[in-house]
């Protein structure tokens, strides 16, 4: 590198072990540090260094900063306070722009910018007046940038901003985070904290997730240091609400962050209460409350979210308005179908649904998590597959990621896809199962969303263990489990250790296996995650036939135990995949007429879905018994 820039003229041996030593083999350094000594002096002074007697213009610079700043001064005052200007700007910047602030006659402007570039400090696009200019490296930035004095940077910051404003409108509308960098360094802290809510909101509603937390918290923090009044507390709470959301994808809704900021924006609600200052909004408690029961419900405490649940719809009912009625309904049709009480729910999904209208209920995606109407479809297509109608299921799947990518919310497209999976999977789809997981990891990984990305991957484990490739499923399951309880998340772990246990036991790792079906009953019994209860104990008594110390008279029991929870819970899917594991032990043990009399009018009560692996199956099962 330092031949390439030194061309023909030499360095002596020990201004380049000077170099050498004090860069670091670090690229800019070498660069930077090289054009230093090479500016540093005449050509007497080169030769005096070829010859190996160092002047003391020619010595290293002692940091790149040093480097940095003796190129600027040697530059002449006119590109130096250029380059201060510009560095305000930002690391990239137009001609236009810079040119408006500057405020200087064209050809002096073209001059001192030429002299920038021809140093290597600065590129160049384009052609002026149209061109864009680029800090070489954001160190030589912030080196012009750190020899303003305070008080001139914050006037040069307040220029810049009221330059975007009156003269860069587009600009200033479309790019607000910019707006509010320059009035936070002007010191005008009202007007950026506006400026850096606003951009919050935008980038929430446009699912740039982490730059929403970052840029929201940047508006509360600002608004903490102003005097509180009462336009500032409502938008304090807005704001607070919208970084709930935000977070609740970034962080997970069961972690410390979205958890500490659902209790802030509570206390801010309740203090404007008492100072007689109720949000004008009333959508804010709802979005407070929804915060609360979506950490129960990840989180999974099947009491508390039912409780929570109930709650919500008390007082959606008290209020009588159609938005927190229809999320009310939407939570308690979670909150029941996931406990068990499977047709419950799906009455509830039935009765959020009539109420939702997509044209003004979609915006609401970035206040509740989601879109409401997509999270009604994914739910109600699990409780469809579980009532024995799996047709109606993939339907109801198929119009919430129609709904998804049509609302273009990747909150809510993560959430269908990772959603709707549960029921390609159950449906045994397992190509558009795993293409939807691969899409859920591929989104979380853009956005940032450490949940999604877990869950993702755990389901992209569940297609494995599902589609014998036990060895993959199993570091998959696992390695998302790992991650997923890392955000304080339990729901649906019943579910992928499971699975995880189904894969242990293919390749005969039978104690892991039984150590991961107990501890999927274990979940079962603490969380009261009970819908897919009945599908573990007739796993468990599947494992059971392998182990001779268990063998069928255990495993029966399971399979019994099995049939029990899957007909108090009306679910027919899992009734029938019970059945079949029970009509194969009595098979084996010459009760084939036993086996017929239970297998058969499970089956026969299907009116649908004939086509799904598991009705398939049946149906050869029930023929080799009547045979």
């Amino acid at each position: 590198m330092i031949d390439c820039l030194v061309g023909n003229r030499l360095l002596s041996a020990s201004i380049r072990q000077d170099i050498i030593e004090r860069t670091d083999g670090i690229p800019l350094f070498v660069e930077e540090m090289t054009k230093a000594v090479l500016e540093a002096g005449s050509e007497t002074a080169a030769a005096r260094a070829i010859a190996a007697v160092p002047s003391p213009a020619l010595a290293v610079p002692a940091s790149l900063h040093a480097s940095l700043m003796a190129r600027l001064d040697r530059l002449g005052s006119p590109a130096k306070e250029l380059a201060q200007i510009a560095a305000a700007i930002g690391r990239e910047f137009s001609h236009a722009l810079l040119a408006s602030v500057v405020r200087q006659p064209e050809a002096e402007l073209r001059s001192a910018l030429d002299r920038l570039i021809a140093a290597g400090l600065l590129f160049r696009r384009g052609v002026p007046p149209h061109a864009t200019y680029l800090f070489k490296h954001a160190l030589v930035q912030d080196a012009a940038y750190g020899t303003l004095l305070r008080e001139p940077r914050r006037a040069l910051h307040a220029r810049i901003a009221e330059t975007i404003e009156s003269e860069f409108t587009e600009t200033a509308e479309s790019r607000p985070e910019l707006l509010a960098r320059h009035w936070t360094e002007a010191g005008l802290i009202e007007k950026a904290a506006s400026l850096w809510g606003k951009a919050g909101q935008r980038s929430l509603a446009r699912s740039a997730l982490v730059e929403a937390a970052e840029q929201l918290t940047r508006a509360l923090d600002q608004i903490a240091t102003l005097p509180g009044t009462p336009v500032m507390r409502c938008e304090q709470i807005k704001l607070q609400v919208a970084l709930v959301n935000a977070l609740m994808h970034v962080k997970g809704y069961a972690a410390p962050e979205p958890k500490a900021a659902v209790e802030q924006a509570r206390q801010f609600i309740e203090r404007a209460e008492a100072l007689g200052e109720p949000p004008e909004d009333p959508l804010l408690l709802f979005s407070v409350l929804y915060g609360v029961w979506a950490a129960s419900y990840v989180a999974f405490n099947g009491d508390e979210t039912r409780e929570l649940a109930s709650q919500f719809v008390a007082l959606a009912e008290k209020q009588g308005q159609i938005v927190p009625l229809m999320i009310g309904h939407r939570l308690m049709g979670t909150s029941l179908m996931l406990t068990g009480d499977i047709p419950k729910g799906r009455a509830h999904y039935n009765q959020a649904f009539a109420l939702y209208d997509p044209a003004k209920h979609r915006p609401l995606a970035t206040r509740f998590g989601q879109d409401v109407g997509v999270s009604i479809f994914v739910y109600r297509a699990l409780a469809h597959w579980m009532l024995g109608y799996p047709e109606t299921a993939l339907a109801d799947a198929d119009h919430a990621l129609e709904d998804a990518r049509e609302g273009g919310h990747a909150g809510t497209l993560m959430y269908a896809q990772l959603h709707t999976s549960f029921t390609n999977i159950l449906c045994a789809k397992y190509a558009a199962a795993n293409a939807q997981s691969n899409e859920v990891v591929r989104l979380a990984d853009e956005k940032g969303a450490a949940l999604w990305k877990a869950l993702g991957t755990m389901q992209q484990g569940c297609v494995l263990a599902l589609s014998s490739k036990a060895s993959e499923a199993i570091q998959m399951i696992t390695s998302g489990i790992t991650t997923y309880r890392s955000t304080g998340s339990r729901v649906y772990l019943p579910f992928f250790l499971a699975h995880l246990s189904t894969a242990h036991a293919e390749l005969g790792q039978f104690d892991d296996a039984w150590r991961c079906i107990g501890e999927a009953m274990t979940a079962v019994e603490t969380t009261k995650e009970r819908w897919c209860e009945a599908e573990i104990n007739r796993i468990k008594g599947e494992i059971a036939l392998k182990l001779p110390q268990l063998g069928s008279s255990q495993a029966g029991a399971y399979f019994e135990r099995a049939l029990t929870v899957a007909r108090t819970q009306q679910a027919k899917s899992w009734e029938l995949r019970a059945a079949m594991s029970m009509a194969r032990l009595w098979r084996d043990q010459g009760k084939r007429n036993e086996a017929r009399d239970l297998l058969a009018p499970v089956y026969g009560w299907f009116t649908e879905g004939f086509d799904t692996l598991d009705l398939k199956e049946a149906k050869i099962l029930l023929d080799t018994l009547v045979a």
